[in-house]
C-alpha cells in the first residue's frame, strides 16, 4: 500500500508537471512566432491574425470586478449571519441552500444572465448597456455564482474563533453587533482574506458564464465600457476552440490557445501566491 500511495503521488506530480511543460513550451512558441504589433491591436480576432492581449486582460479584470462587488458583500453577510446571528434550526435550513446554489450549472446562469439578469435589471439600471449581451450582465451572473464560495469559507472561518473571545467581550459589556464587528472578524480575518482570495481566483477561470452572456463569441474588439460586448481571457479560449479539434484560421490561431492559458495560469497562481502571504501576515493562532 505504501508502494501503492508513492506512485499514486509521483503520478499527480508528473501529470502536472507535463502539462506546465507542454503549456509553457506552446506559449513561447507562439510568443516567437507572432510579430509583435499583433499583440497589441485594435481587438482580439485570432483567427485574422489579431491577438490583442489587452482585450482579454481588461475584460477578464472586469468581468471579476463586477463579480465581486456583488459576491464579497453578500459572500460576507450571508457568513456573518449564518455564524453570529442565526439560530441554529434557521442554521441547519439555510446552509444547505446556500451550499446548493454552488451546484448550479454555470452554462444555467449564463442564460440566465441574458434572459434575466440584462433585461430586467443591468438595460433598466443603465439604459445605454447593450441590449443582448454586456461585460456587466456576465460579471453578476459571475458573481451569483462566486457567493457560495465566499460564504462558505468565510462562516467556517468566523466559526473557527474560539468562544472565549466573544465571551469575554460580551463580559466587558459589548453587544452581539460590536463583538462581531469587533472581535470575531478581525480574529478570522486570516480565513476571510483567504475566502475572497479563493472568490477572485473563481471568477477569474469561470469559462460558460462569460462566454454565453459577454457576447463576444470569436472576437471582440477592445473597449473598457463594461455595458458593451468584451472578451475575456477563458471565453476567448472556449470561442476559439469550439466546433473542431484543430483551430481553423491564422497559422498561429491554434498556439494563441497556449499563450492565453499560460497568461491565465500566470495571473492564478499570483493571486494564490498573493492570498498565502497575506493569510500569512494576518494569521492569528489561539
Amino acid at each position: 500500500m505504501r508502494r501503492l500511495f508513492i506512485a499514486a503521488g509521483l503520478t499527480t506530480l508528473l501529470v502536472t508537471v507535463l502539462i506546465v511543460y507542454t503549456l509553457v513550451k506552446d506559449a513561447v512558441s507562439f510568443f516567437i512566432d507572432v510579430p509583435k504589433y499583433e499583440l497589441w491591436t485594435i481587438g482580439w480576432f485570432p483567427r485574422r491574425g489579431f491577438f490583442d492581449i489587452k482585450t482579454l486582460v481588461v475584460g477578464s479584470l472586469m468581468v471579476t470586478g463586477v463579480a465581486m462587488l456583488i459576491a464579497v458583500p453578500l459572500g460576507l453577510g450571508v457568513a456573518v449571519y449564518l455564524s453570529e446571528f442565526a439560530r441554529p434550526r434557521v442554521r441547519r435550513v439555510l446552509k444547505p441552500i446556500v451550499e446548493v446554489l454552488a451546484g448550479i450549472p454555470s452554462v444555467v446562469l449564463g442564460y440566465f444572465a441574458i434572459s434575466f439578469i440584462n433585461p430586467n435589471i443591468v438595460t433598466v439600471l443603465a439604459p445605454g448597456a447593450n441590449k443582448a449581451f454586456n461585460i456587466a450582465a456576465a460579471g453578476v451572473a459571475v458573481g451569483i455564482l462566486t457567493i457560495p464560495i465566499i460564504a462558505s469559507v468565510a462562516e467556517d472561518a468566523l466559526r473557527a474563533v474560539p468562544l472565549s473571545l466573544r465571551e469575554a467581550s460580551y463580559g466587558l459589556g459589548a453587544r452581539r453587533v460590536a463583538t462581531t464587528f469587533r472581535v470575531v472578524l478581525p480574529a478570522s480575518i486570516s480565513g476571510v482574506v483567504a475566502a475572497l482570495i479563493l472568490g477572485i481566483s473563481r471568477a477569474v477561470g469561470e469559462t460558460m458564464v462569460v462566454a454565453i452572456a459577454a457576447g463576444a463569441v470569436g472576437g471582440g474588439l477592445f473597449s473598457t465600457d463594461p455595458f458593451q460586448p468584451g472578451q475575456t481571457m477563458t471565453a476567448a479560449m472556449a470561442a476559439l476552440g469550439f466546433g473542431s479539434d484543430q483551430v481553423a484560421g491564422d497559422g498561429l490561431a491554434f498556439q494563441s490557445l497556449f499563450f492565453i492559458g499560460f497568461l491565465l495560469f500566470v495571473l492564478t497562481f499570483l493571486l494564490n501566491l498573493l492570498g498565502d502571504r497575506l493569510v500569512r501576515r494576518v494569521r492569528e493562532e489561539y
